[in-house]
């Protein structure tokens, strides 16, 4: 994919970065990560109200995200209109059941929210900030799922989901990283740290005190999803990641932290972003990939078909990967019909083939044009994008005894003729098991 975006964060770095030494949680729990195959990130925020490329024109360096529309003629009114939005975004439809329950129908076995972008707001009942949703000046801190983090946590636990929170290290809000009565250039903090460690240092403790809260208060938390990457690489913008993880691990022992971009110790997995990478990463990994064109709600999206999100979760999944889809609720706190029909067929499709798809790894030992394998236990699995009504899987080089092949549409043992099968398709991904004498 044509990279388009700026706020793109690029892996570049870290794609083929190998692990250290790493705690027997952490290892534990990555097995269980690359176990998952399929989630769903939510962003949700002011952004959405004002239907813009989540708050990325409030950076003046960043104007790639005003060019095609501008929110506000300039960008002192944008930025005043901006942080106003907090007194009218009024998500009364907002079920957090309906939320959960249609991605338990759509195959996501893990989901991230958003709990506080680069604008600084909180989607969450922090006590270390007042620009949150549940503050008195909120439209919706009265209702009761006011605490809108809390409220989706419990309901994707009830449905056996795992739950992550994304979370940028940056706060365009905050006044000790973009202070009041300085214009901020870009994404960066107003100000150079190393000239001003004391503010520096504030900052960072609200970031520690805010994560800290987090895990404390709305876990079992199993991932965190760090966001804003020249934070910990650029400008002087160092956080005390050593002290911080530290001491979230105190509370969730296994929790897997993903410093996005940034490598080490405490990017646990990789995130390539709106894209497949043509080699795996060597670390465990995750594709992000929107439905629709942006992440968050913009009026009038355009939302990829499902044949195309079928066709990257294969890829992924094939490659060993994770692919965690995103889904940009509207203002109003329902999901957009066109995300809840992807969901819905992607669930009909998993349904079926899942089997092949969650607890799998790549099967490297057999190739074939225009097919992809995955493996566990004695069966490999193999999936081909449907072009035609019959395909032929040829056997003939397979390195392992065949016990017996199944239709995974049909359920139906299917016949070798010289080791050569041919498959009836109506999927849009046709899907067949080969069974093995013996586990792999």
């Amino acid at each position: 994919m044509a990279k388009i975006r700026k706020d793109i964060e690029e892996n570049s770095a870290t794609l083929q970065e190998e692990y250290d030494e790493l705690p027997h949680q952490i290892t534990d729990k990555l097995k269980w990560f690359s176990d998952q195959k399929i989630g769903v990130i939510f962003h949700w925020g002011l952004y959405s109200q004002a239907g813009i490329v989540e708050s990325w024109q409030l950076s003046k360096e960043d104007d790639w995200a005003r060019k095609k529309g501008a929110w506000r003629e300039d960008l002192s009114t944008l930025r005043k209109d901006y942080w106003s939005l907090s007194q009218v975004f009024n998500p009364e439809k907002f079920n957090p059941q309906h939320w959960a329950k249609m991605a338990k129908i759509a195959g996501f076995r893990y989901m991230l929210f958003t709990t506080k972008h680069h604008d600084g707001f909180n989607m969450y009942d922090t006590q270390y900030s007042d620009y949150k949703i549940t503050n008195s000046e909120s439209a919706f801190h009265t209702n009761k799922h006011a605490d809108i983090l809390r409220h989706l946590v419990n309901a994707f636990h009830n449905e056996g989901i795992a739950t992550g929170l994304y979370y940028s290290k940056a706060d365009w809000h905050s006044n000790d990283y973009w202070r009041k009565e300085e214009e901020p250039i870009g994404r960066y903090a107003s100000y150079n740290p190393l000239k001003e460690p004391k503010t520096w240092e504030k900052f960072s403790q609200y970031v520690e005190n805010q994560l800290t809260e987090l895990i404390k208060n709305y876990g079992p938390t199993d991932i965190l999803w760090l966001d804003g990457g020249w934070v910990n690489t650029d400008h002087n913008e160092y956080l005390p990641m050593d002290k911080i993880v530290t001491k979230l691990r105190k509370i969730q022992p296994d929790l897997l932290v993903v410093d996005r971009a940034v490598g080490g110790k405490y990017e646990n997995y990789v995130t390539p972003e709106r894209k497949i990478p043509e080699i795996p990463p060597k670390k465990a990994w995750e594709s992000n990939i929107p439905l629709a064109k942006n992440w968050g709600y913009v009026p009038n999206d355009e939302y990829k078909t499902f044949e195309e999100i079928l066709n990257s979760v294969i890829q992924v999944v094939a490659l060993g990967g994770n692919i965690i889809l995103g889904i940009g609720p509207k203002p109003d706190g329902t999901l957009p019909k066109k995300a809840q029909e992807i969901m819905e067929k992607l669930g009909e499709w998993v349904k079926i083939y899942g089997e092949g798809i969650y607890e799998t790894r790549p099967y490297k030992s057999f190739t074939q044009s225009g097919w992809y394998f995955t493996y566990k236990q004695n069966s490999v699995f193999a999936f081909h994008k449907n072009t035609d009504d019959t395909l032929c899987l040829n056997l003939a080089q397979f390195p392992a005894k065949i016990k017996k092949i199944i239709n995974m549409e049909t359920n139906q043992t299917l016949t070798m003729n010289q080791r050569k099968v041919v498959v009836l398709q109506k999927s849009p991904f046709v899907g067949v098991q080969i069974k093995l004498e013996e586990n792999l």
